[in-house]
């Protein structure tokens, strides 16, 4: 399934300024809305979505909406976050040990299993899609939907 064939999103507008939102409130959002993923799952998820966004408000002009896309088999989330500012394209950063900055997308391309930039009239949305599949057992962790 491609990007564009994904399921509806769950969306979080955020305001387009030079601030970054609370990240605890844009977690907490994520987090009760995905709040049936298994522990680890969540947590990656999580942690993608605070580097995405934080990278949207320290290289753009800050970011405009926040959507979740989750699929249930096989079991992913993709996250989405857009920006305004086409001319800034993430690059994958070199840390040095006691940099405190450059590790957000080395973050982001180990715990996605893909991610990537599309460019669109409005700017460009960054997206990283995470597995929920517990690989090592080759078993999904995304509970079916209760009916």
């Amino acid at each position: 399934m491609s990007v564009e064939d994904a399921p509806e999103p769950l969306t979080l507008d955020l305001p387009g300024s030079v601030e970054v939102p609370l990240l605890v409130q844009v977690r907490q959002w994520a987090g009760s809305a995905l709040n049936d993923l298994a522990e680890d799952h969540l947590n990656a998820v999580l942690l993608v979505c605070t580097e995405l966004l934080t990278n949207a408000y320290d290289h753009a002009d800050g970011s405009s909406q926040l959507r979740l896309r989750r699929n249930r088999v096989p079991c992913w989330v993709l996250i989405e976050v857009d920006d305004g500012v086409v001319e800034h394209q993430p690059v994958v950063g070199r840390s040095r040990l006691g940099d405190l900055r450059g590790r957000g997308l080395i973050l982001v391309d180990k715990l996605s299993e893909d991610w990537g930039v599309r460019t669109h009239e409005a700017g460009k949305t960054v997206w990283a899609r995470v597995s929920c599949e517990d690989v090592s057992r080759g078993i999904s962790r995304c509970p079916e939907p209760s009916e």
